[in-house]
């Protein structure tokens, strides 16, 4: 059966809620018709935007209290690759996809993670969720240090961290049904909800969006949107505390985005769920975050909340990224200063030394070139790594071009 054969279900009350203000300049709310573009988050690649689908402005969120113990903490988070060659497998180098990055989610919040592709966003999606292990640092999951726990000690922690991945196409199994896909999270952990696993899935499925008589169907029987929507449900089956989301919406249609999104973000207030969502469409992430770390070639260069970040970014990297985000407005566009950075991302098997940017930087100089810049709180709660950054005192001041 052709996927078209299951049309996709349109948005309701559960999918596209009511009640999104405006909380960035700029943002038209939900339902004025206007819409923001997106960006990919990608200056390198053919001007570095594109237009996507329709994201509405984000609606207000909780902020945690004073002094909330964060649900997720990683300390020098590391991932190296090693490279091997010829008979005895000698290692003859590693690429760097992750190294050293440090960061804390607080419960009930969503972190947005952009950065180019090969920055190692996805990878550090599965270090985090202990799909990889780890080369170095540490992942503390509700102050319990999980980074180097077996299997089966991982095991029963698995009902608290659950993954949504990227491809909806190869992340289902096309011989199960959606009952057995979306069951298997109760086989798995040996849990028997009241009234039975079918019942559960059933109302599960119907809490996605979907029809719960999908339940005996296979995946091929259903479009981009609604397959992703099996996956947030077998993500949701055990009512998990952090959910990790690998670009959730990169793979589907732009007609189909705004509605996951807005899933997602119903969802998270309808279950308290806390998530990082990996994405480089910027669009997307300014919708769904309270804070957003910016990734460059394997390191965070810069962390802050969504509005301080967009409206007056610290990195030059970040500031790149923001000026490739369309703006609908004419006079604002023809007034907005547009950057282009310069050559190809380095290699992640042999990174540039000093700041990892420098070689793409209009401000560079001597000694971003030698020395690698710290990850420093400038402003409060805004932490950058950049000796010359932007909107903020300069970090090495007598060191000129």
């Amino acid at each position: 059966m052709k996927d078209e054969a299951v049309p996709e279900k349109k948005a309701d009350k559960a999918s596209s809620p009511a009640g999104y203000a405006p909380t960035d300049g700029g943002t038209p709310t939900a339902g004025d018709g206007k819409g923001t573009g997106a960006a990919a988050a990608g200056p390198a690649d053919a001007g570095g935007a594109k237009a996507t689908a329709t994201i509405p402005g984000a609606r207000m969120r909780k902020k945690p209290a004073a002094g909330t113990e964060p649900l997720l903490k990683v300390s020098g988070l590391t991932k190296h690759f090693p490279i091997r060659k010829g008979l005895m497998q000698r290692k003859v180098g590693a690429v760097q996809a992750v190294d050293g990055i440090d960061f804390d989610v607080l419960p009930g919040e969503t972190l947005g993670v952009v950065g180019e592709s090969g920055c190692g966003k996805s990878t550090m999606g599965r270090l985090i969720t202990r799909l990889l292990e780890p080369t170095g640092g540490t992942v503390e999951f509700q102050g319990r240090d999980i980074t180097h726990l077996s299997t089966g000690r991982m095991r029963p922690l698995r009902r608290d961290v659950q993954m949504i991945f990227q491809d909806p196409y190869s992340s289902l199994n096309p011989r199960h049904t959606v009952g057995t896909i979306v069951g298997a999270p109760f086989k798995l952990q040996n849990v028997r909800p009241e009234g039975g696993v079918k019942k559960e899935v059933q109302g599960i499925l119907e809490r996605v969006g979907l029809n719960p008589e999908h339940y005996n169907r296979y995946p091929h029987e259903f479009s981009g949107g609604q397959r992703q929507r099996i996956g947030i449900a077998r993500a949701l089956a055990l009512q998990p505390k952090l959910i990790v989301a690998d670009e959730p919406v990169s793979a589907l249609d732009v007609s189909i985005q705004a509605q996951v999104v807005n899933l997602l973000d119903d969802l998270q207030q309808e279950f308290g769920l806390t998530y990082v969502i990996i994405a480089h469409d910027l669009s997307v992430v300014r919708h769904v975050s309270d804070r957003i770390a910016v990734m460059y070639l394997g390191k965070i260069v810069e962390l802050a909340d969504r509005t301080s970040l967009y409206q007056e970014p610290l990195h030059p990297y970040t500031k790149a990224l923001m000026s490739a985000v369309p703006v609908p407005d004419t006079k604002r566009r023809q007034q907005r200063e547009r950057i282009l950075l310069k050559g190809d991302v380095p290699s992640p098997i042999s990174p540039p030394t000093g700041c990892r940017f420098h070689t793409r930087c209009w401000k560079a100089t001597q000694v971003c070139k030698t020395k690698e810049p710290p990850l420093l709180e400038l402003k409060p709660g805004r932490r950058t790594a950049c000796w010359h950054p932007e909107n903020a005192p300069d970090q090495a001041p007598e060191d000129k071009k």
